[in-house]
């Protein structure tokens, strides 16, 4: 089979693609067809060495959708023939860049019918990540009010619409050439990140919000205490720079603020929430956006892109 590898850490120059043995289903592994598979930038950062992966030479790629075409002895809940969604890969594990992936099952879920694979092999870290955010660690309500940061990216905008399914008021941050699309996915409101009165929009649009995914911790941690509402939540799932800090804290004590910091890589069973997100997106609640779609000898233009552009949703290499 074709699958994109690196053989030491560097810049996008360093993936190539080459010929390489498909896996087998050994373990508790299931081989599947990719149809797709997310581009993200944790993907990037695997390949500069940031985080090192178990083993080099390497494929990259976190996330994987497709059909399955082999099942180990040790798996009951698949069979041959089967559509699923995988994420998880990448780390400990080769990656979805490729033509056929070995998937663990506890990192796999059945996908519906009527789902498009290519859209889905780009669900798993940011809807999943979204689902953890707002459902395992805020607790989100139905009623409840929540704000997104970058409403248009690829958590962001998974997030917009899982909050949606629960019947929270819903807003976002974005680009104004976004904000039809975000409204359109169930936003109730949606404000220019770069406003200068941003806060108080939030602020006079809510009352203070019950819960912040917040992506871009170094930029608004001290926004996110200024906009909650007493007992808010605020979920932090990234940041530009790692030195995070409030310039007045007390604004969060005085609201009984509390503060989760979040990893994807910390699901005590990544199958569960990507359960979820396979159900919702079966329903027609949760529809992963495809911006672009690459070839596997297009894998580098994809990682500078996703890191260097704006884009809505997702970029999928297609194998």
């Amino acid at each position: 089979m074709q699958a994109v590898r690196f053989h030491e850490y560097g810049g996008t120059d360093v993936l190539q693609v080459e010929e390489v043995e498909r896996p087998e289903a050994t373990g508790h592994d299931v081989v599947v067809e990719v149809a797709g598979a997310g581009v993200n930038p944790v993907d990037t950062y695997f390949r500069e060495g940031s985080y090192e992966p178990f083993t080099l030479p390497m494929i990259p790629g976190v996330d994987a959708a497709g059909e399955v075409v082999a099942v180990s002895e040790w798996v009951d809940d698949y069979a041959v023939g089967d559509r699923v969604v995988g994420t998880g890969l990448g780390m400990n594990h080769m990656g979805g860049y490729a033509e056929y992936a070995a998937v663990p099952e506890d990192r796999l879920a059945h996908l519906p019918d009527g789902v498009d694979l290519v859209a889905a092999g780009g669900a798993g870290v940011v809807a999943v990540t979204a689902w953890r955010a707002l459902i395992d660690h805020a607790g989100l309500e139905p009623a409840e009010s929540v704000l997104i940061h970058g409403g248009s990216g690829g958590v962001g905008h998974a997030a917009v619409q899982l909050a949606a399914a629960t019947g929270a008021h819903v807003l976002a941050t974005a680009a104004p050439r976004y904000h039809d699309r975000l409204a359109d996915l169930g936003a109730d409101a949606v404000f220019d990140y770069a406003d200068e009165n941003l806060a108080d929009a939030v602020v006079d649009e809510t009352g203070g919000v019950d819960v912040v995914v917040d992506h871009r911790l170094d930029d608004y941690l001290q926004f996110d205490a200024e906009v909650a509402a007493t007992g808010g939540r605020v979920v932090g799932i990234g940041e530009n720079d790692p030195v995070v800090g409030f310039s007045n804290d007390g604004v969060a004590r005085s609201k009984d603020v509390s503060y989760q910091f979040m990893s994807m890589y910390n699901t005590p069973r990544l199958a569960d929430p990507l359960a979820g997100v396979a159900y919702l997106m079966g329903e027609g609640d949760v529809e992963i956006a495809v911006e672009r779609t690459y070839d596997l000898d297009e894998a580098a233009e994809a990682q500078r892109a996703v890191m260097e552009e704006s884009v809505f949703g997702k970029l999928v290499i297609t194998p």
